[in-house]
Protein backbone atom coordinates (compact mmCIF):
# COMPACT_ATOMS: atom_id res chain seq x y z
CA UNK A 1 0.00 0.00 0.00
CA UNK A 2 1.25 3.50 -0.95
CA UNK A 3 0.56 6.17 1.05
CA UNK A 4 1.46 9.84 1.65
CA UNK A 5 4.38 8.44 4.23
CA UNK A 6 5.76 5.92 2.38
CA UNK A 7 5.68 6.95 -1.14
CA UNK A 8 9.58 7.96 -2.12
CA UNK A 9 9.02 9.46 -5.77
CA UNK A 10 7.65 13.47 -5.57
CA UNK A 11 6.35 13.01 -8.94
CA UNK A 12 4.21 9.72 -8.60
CA UNK A 13 2.98 11.11 -5.25
CA UNK A 14 1.67 14.22 -6.77
CA UNK A 15 -0.27 12.09 -9.90
CA UNK A 16 -1.68 10.14 -6.77
CA UNK A 17 -3.49 13.53 -5.23
CA UNK A 18 -0.63 12.31 -1.92
CA UNK A 19 1.17 15.21 -1.60
CA UNK A 20 1.27 18.87 -3.87
CA UNK A 21 3.85 18.72 -7.03
CA UNK A 22 7.10 20.43 -5.36
CA UNK A 23 8.17 23.58 -7.05
CA UNK A 24 11.17 22.25 -8.52
CA UNK A 25 9.09 19.74 -10.75
CA UNK A 26 6.12 21.79 -11.69
CA UNK A 27 8.80 25.17 -12.91
CA UNK A 28 10.58 22.09 -15.06
CA UNK A 29 13.74 22.94 -13.10
CA UNK A 30 14.37 19.42 -12.15
CA UNK A 31 13.32 17.28 -15.66
CA UNK A 32 15.74 20.27 -17.24
CA UNK A 33 18.40 19.78 -14.43
CA UNK A 34 18.33 16.32 -15.12
CA UNK A 35 18.91 16.75 -18.95
CA UNK A 36 15.03 15.18 -19.50
CA UNK A 37 14.08 18.27 -21.52
CA UNK A 38 15.69 21.11 -23.48
CA UNK A 39 14.51 24.08 -21.28
CA UNK A 40 13.50 24.23 -17.80
CA UNK A 41 9.89 25.76 -19.90
CA UNK A 42 9.53 22.28 -22.03
CA UNK A 43 10.25 20.40 -18.19
CA UNK A 44 7.17 23.05 -17.00
CA UNK A 45 4.69 22.03 -19.65
CA UNK A 46 5.22 18.33 -19.83
CA UNK A 47 4.34 18.44 -16.07
CA UNK A 48 1.44 20.43 -16.92
CA UNK A 49 0.02 18.21 -19.34
CA UNK A 50 0.07 15.35 -16.40
CA UNK A 51 -3.55 13.70 -15.62
CA UNK A 52 -3.58 13.65 -11.79
CA UNK A 53 -5.93 12.68 -9.38
CA UNK A 54 -7.30 15.39 -7.18
CA UNK A 55 -5.27 16.37 -3.99
CA UNK A 56 -6.65 14.29 -1.01
CA UNK A 57 -9.56 12.42 -3.04
CA UNK A 58 -7.50 8.94 -2.25
CA UNK A 59 -5.19 8.21 0.89
CA UNK A 60 -3.55 5.19 -0.54
CA UNK A 61 -2.92 3.23 -3.82
CA UNK A 62 -2.82 -0.42 -3.25
CA UNK A 63 -0.39 -2.83 -5.53
CA UNK A 64 -0.51 -6.49 -5.90
CA UNK A 65 0.34 -8.80 -8.62
CA UNK A 66 -3.36 -9.76 -10.44
CA UNK A 67 -3.42 -13.55 -8.94
CA UNK A 68 -2.85 -12.50 -5.30
CA UNK A 69 -4.55 -9.26 -4.46
CA UNK A 70 -7.52 -9.12 -2.40
CA UNK A 71 -9.69 -6.47 -3.35
CA UNK A 72 -11.10 -6.14 -7.23
CA UNK A 73 -8.50 -3.72 -8.82
CA UNK A 74 -9.25 -0.67 -10.83
CA UNK A 75 -6.87 -0.86 -13.46
CA UNK A 76 -4.42 -3.55 -14.42
CA UNK A 77 -0.80 -2.45 -15.43
CA UNK A 78 1.15 -4.85 -17.79
CA UNK A 79 4.51 -4.67 -18.39
CA UNK A 80 5.20 -6.50 -21.56
CA UNK A 81 6.90 -6.72 -25.22
CA UNK A 82 6.04 -4.40 -27.52
CA UNK A 83 4.32 -7.20 -29.60
CA UNK A 84 2.06 -8.35 -26.86
CA UNK A 85 0.61 -4.61 -25.50
CA UNK A 86 -0.27 -4.82 -29.92
CA UNK A 87 -1.96 -7.60 -29.26
CA UNK A 88 -3.77 -6.76 -26.48
CA UNK A 89 -4.86 -3.04 -27.72
CA UNK A 90 -6.03 -4.72 -31.12
CA UNK A 91 -8.45 -6.79 -28.68
CA UNK A 92 -9.81 -4.11 -26.76
CA UNK A 93 -10.82 -2.47 -30.18
CA UNK A 94 -11.82 -6.06 -31.63
CA UNK A 95 -15.66 -5.73 -31.49
CA UNK A 96 -15.41 -1.81 -32.39
CA UNK A 97 -12.73 -0.78 -34.62
CA UNK A 98 -12.27 2.67 -33.08
CA UNK A 99 -8.94 4.16 -33.81
CA UNK A 100 -6.80 4.05 -30.07
CA UNK A 101 -4.92 7.63 -29.04
CA UNK A 102 -2.11 6.50 -26.48
CA UNK A 103 -1.28 9.83 -24.12
CA UNK A 104 2.40 10.20 -22.67
CA UNK A 105 4.96 12.62 -21.78
CA UNK A 106 7.56 9.63 -21.67
CA UNK A 107 7.78 10.75 -17.86
CA UNK A 108 5.33 9.08 -15.10
CA UNK A 109 4.70 6.37 -17.43
CA UNK A 110 4.11 3.83 -14.67
CA UNK A 111 1.79 6.14 -12.15
CA UNK A 112 0.24 8.32 -15.01
CA UNK A 113 0.25 6.47 -18.10
CA UNK A 114 -0.72 2.98 -16.88
CA UNK A 115 -2.37 3.93 -13.96
CA UNK A 116 -3.79 7.59 -13.44
CA UNK A 117 -5.04 8.10 -17.21
CA UNK A 118 -6.74 3.89 -17.37
CA UNK A 119 -8.01 5.03 -13.80
CA UNK A 120 -9.93 8.28 -15.22
CA UNK A 121 -10.73 8.16 -18.63
CA UNK A 122 -11.96 4.32 -18.20
CA UNK A 123 -10.07 3.57 -21.43
CA UNK A 124 -6.67 1.06 -21.92
CA UNK A 125 -3.22 3.41 -22.16
CA UNK A 126 -0.02 2.53 -23.50
CA UNK A 127 3.48 3.72 -23.03
CA UNK A 128 6.98 3.38 -23.96
CA UNK A 129 8.28 3.51 -20.64
CA UNK A 130 10.08 6.82 -18.83
CA UNK A 131 13.12 7.52 -16.83
CA UNK A 132 11.86 6.35 -13.70
CA UNK A 133 10.89 2.88 -14.45
CA UNK A 134 13.87 2.50 -16.65
CA UNK A 135 16.37 3.59 -13.86
CA UNK A 136 14.45 2.69 -10.41
CA UNK A 137 12.11 -1.06 -11.60
CA UNK A 138 12.97 -4.12 -13.11
CA UNK A 139 11.41 -3.26 -16.78
CA UNK A 140 13.82 -4.24 -19.22
CA UNK A 141 14.58 -2.66 -22.08
CA UNK A 142 12.63 -4.77 -24.15
CA UNK A 143 8.99 -4.41 -22.36
CA UNK A 144 6.68 -1.66 -22.02
CA UNK A 145 3.82 -0.78 -20.33
CA UNK A 146 -0.13 -0.46 -20.70
CA UNK A 147 -2.77 0.18 -18.12
CA UNK A 148 -6.13 -1.69 -18.98
CA UNK A 149 -9.07 -0.56 -16.55
CA UNK A 150 -10.04 -3.76 -14.52
CA UNK A 151 -13.74 -3.92 -15.76
CA UNK A 152 -12.18 -4.33 -19.24
CA UNK A 153 -10.30 -6.97 -18.80
CA UNK A 154 -12.56 -10.07 -19.45
CA UNK A 155 -13.35 -9.01 -22.94
CA UNK A 156 -9.79 -8.21 -23.55
CA UNK A 157 -9.27 -11.86 -22.36
CA UNK A 158 -12.05 -13.23 -24.69
CA UNK A 159 -11.04 -11.02 -27.76
CA UNK A 160 -7.81 -12.14 -27.49
CA UNK A 161 -8.36 -15.74 -27.62
CA UNK A 162 -10.27 -15.09 -31.26
CA UNK A 163 -7.21 -13.28 -32.25
CA UNK A 164 -4.74 -16.30 -31.36
CA UNK A 165 -6.49 -18.57 -33.37
CA UNK A 166 -5.95 -17.13 -36.67
CA UNK A 167 -4.40 -13.70 -37.09
CA UNK A 168 -1.82 -13.89 -34.33
CA UNK A 169 -0.62 -17.18 -35.82
CA UNK A 170 -0.21 -15.77 -39.27
CA UNK A 171 1.27 -12.58 -37.96
CA UNK A 172 4.09 -14.53 -36.15
CA UNK A 173 4.73 -17.31 -39.02
CA UNK A 174 5.79 -14.05 -40.81
CA UNK A 175 4.27 -16.12 -44.43
CA UNK A 176 4.15 -12.32 -46.48
CA UNK A 177 7.75 -11.70 -45.07
CA UNK A 178 9.51 -15.36 -46.39
CA UNK A 179 7.28 -14.82 -49.24
CA UNK A 180 8.56 -11.24 -49.99
CA UNK A 181 11.93 -11.43 -49.44
CA UNK A 182 12.64 -14.83 -50.74
CA UNK A 183 14.14 -15.75 -47.28
CA UNK A 184 11.86 -18.74 -46.91
CA UNK A 185 11.04 -20.39 -43.85
CA UNK A 186 13.57 -19.86 -41.09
Amino acid sequence: MITADNIACPASAAAFGLKPLPEMLSSGQMLYNMGLFATPEAGAKAMSGMTRLAQGEFSAVILSPLETIEVEPDVVVIESKPEHLMWLSLASIYETGERLEFNSAIFQATCVDSTVIPFTSRKLNSTLGCYGCREATDITEEENLIGIPYGDLSSITDNLEKLSSKPMKRARAKEAFHSFSGCGES
